[in-house]
């Protein structure tokens, strides 16, 4: 699987970087889908914080026709089970973590740092937030579904994450059902977990905006 890199958005600032967030973007778009948010999302002007949206590989998607596009893995069936390619979730999610550790080298602690994913990157985001091995800042699910839920090795470290769930209740892409499944899912876990429904389809909506705005501001305050 290629390696395409990632798009790093520096603290406004202009300060050294105290926390990241990384934004995984979804099936057949880039890193840059998510830029607008980060203005958007109306953090203090002096948070120190780096935004890191990474570039998915280009694959073949079996559900639209083999075609190749930009993919975290290989969505075989799009049916309630949304049956997927595992191995290549699981690498992808291996790549997050592998940068998660390159912002810990470079010196952010591991609670400042949170992991945020739309749709295909949110179903990676679970992967690698809750097999981390050392403990994070939370974990935002936004439209998307637990893939992994019966097959990851759950990390200690991370057992007390907190956990966002937003989806809309619109959604014709990735049903509402599969969302509030996952939220369920990490519930009967343990995690502490929230969930929030909008009207909206398969998108991110300015309520939704502000809304994590608010979550990261409280999960990152000093």
């Amino acid at each position: 699987m290629s390696q395409p890199g990632e798009l790093i958005i520096e603290p406004r600032s202009g300060k050294p970087a105290d926390a990241c967030v990384f934004i995984l973007h979804g099936l057949g778009a880039d890193g840059s889908d998510f830029e607008p948010l980060v203005p958007a999302l109306s953090l203090p002007a002096d948070a120190s914080v780096r935004f890191i949206l990474p570039h998915a590989p280009r694959l073949p998607v079996t559900i639209n026709g083999g075609m190749v596009m930009p993919a975290w893995y290989d969505i075989l069936e799009m049916n309630l089970g949304r049956r997927v390619d595992e191995p290549q979730l699981k690498a992808s999610a291996e790549r997050i973590q592998g940068l998660v550790r390159e912002q810990i080298g470079h010196g952010i602690d591991s609670r400042r740092i949170i992991l945020a994913g739309f749709s295909q990157g949110g179903a990676v985001a679970y992967q690698a937030a809750l097999s981390f091995e050392q403990p994070l800042g939370g974990l935002l699910a936004m439209s998307t579904y637990f893939a992994t839920a019966e097959s990851i090795e759950l990390a200690e470290a991370n057992r007390g994450l907190p956990v966002e769930v937003h989806h809309g209740s619109f959604d014709p892409v990735v049903p509402e059902a599969l969302g509030r499944a996952g939220f369920d899912k990490v519930k009967a876990l343990g995690y502490p977990a929230s969930y929030r429904q909008y009207p909206m389809a398969h998108a991110v909506c300015p309520q939704q905006v502000g809304d994590i705005g608010s979550w990261l501001g409280e999960r990152l305050a000093r």
